[in-house]
């Protein structure tokens, strides 16, 4: 899987933001925000294929969670990616 790379994770003031640049008019219900963790990941993951265990390997890491709550926060954090259509097809 991959990120939708015409997306672009912005930071105003302490939110983290997703955007589509090519729309003419924003449309703020097709903006997302992000936690510092999904932020975190949204830029170590943008342009690369990756799969779920690329996930948990960076969120035990960065985390020093276990790799079962990695697990669990990488599965929500796709199906909330897919739902919203933030990868690509």
């Amino acid at each position: 899987m991959k990120l939708r790379d015409d997306l672009v994770l912005r930071h105003v003031g302490e939110d983290h933001i997703i955007v589509d640049p090519n729309q003419g008019v924003v449309d703020m219900s097709k903006v997302f925000t992000l936690n510092d963790s999904a932020a975190w990941l949204w830029e170590a993951l943008i342009g690369k294929e990756f799969e779920i265990d690329v996930i948990i390997k960076l969120l035990v890491g960065q985390y020093g969670i276990t790799e079962e709550q990695a697990e669990h926060d990488a599965n929500k954090l796709i199906e909330l990616f897919e739902q919203n259509d933030l990868l690509t097809p």
